[in-house]
């Protein structure tokens, strides 16, 4: 499946929607285990640019960890949440955002993003996903009688959404933090080159 591609959007000095000028961050979204963090974190490295982990923030803010407010104050609480600190992050611009796999799948978070930067999805199949989560007991949404049935479930009801995304850049098990912060950087400068460059 091929992202939505909407060239020339999120670039430094482009006019947003409304009048205002666009930040240049760069977001990465997709499922968990996909390695947002990780590649988030070389980003910034490289780039030299603030990076935000949105879960991170969400557990600082509430000082409790994200099972623990799934258990507490349940998805619909988190999911607002989760919309308040990426609208946050996002305000910063000039960063480099790791998001939630579900945060994308909210359309006023999908139009946050869009308007303020470039979307990347790390596009992982089932198979890479399930062996990087599959000993963590930090996801609350597989806390289920059938973990890999459920992440399966979740990665084909997504992938629609994921689509949307403004670059894809395909990651499998094989590939090196390093490996795959290269692709995400090639794509954005074969098809969002303004959002690399510098101030």
């Amino acid at each position: 499946m091929q992202c939505h591609q909407q060239l020339g959007r999120g670039g430094r000095g482009e006019t947003a929607a409304n009048g205002g000028v666009m930040r240049r961050n760069i977001v990465l979204i997709g499922m968990m285990g996909a390695g947002k963090t990780a590649i988030g974190a070389e980003l910034s490295r490289r780039l030299g640019r603030p990076f935000w982990d949105t879960d991170s923030e969400i557990e600082r803010a509430a000082a409790m960890t994200i099972p623990e407010i799934f258990a507490r104050d349940g998805e619909d609480f988190f999911r607002a949440r989760e919309s308040e600190v990426l609208a946050r992050v996002l305000g910063g611009g000039d960063s480099i955002i790791s998001t939630g796999g579900g945060a994308w799948l909210r359309e006023t978070n999908r139009q946050r993003i869009s308007q303020n930067g470039v979307s990347v999805w790390l596009d992982c199949d089932l198979d890479t996903l399930w062996q990087r989560v599959r000993s963590r007991p930090t996801r609350p949404l597989l806390q289920t009688a059938d973990p890999y049935g459920t992440l399966e479930r979740l990665l084909a009801e997504r992938r629609q959404f994921y689509a949307q995304a403004d670059i894809c850049v395909p990651a499998s098990r094989s590939d090196t933090i390093e490996d795959t912060t290269n692709h995400v950087l090639a794509e954005i400068k074969n098809k969002q080159p303004m959002i690399l460059e510098a101030e």
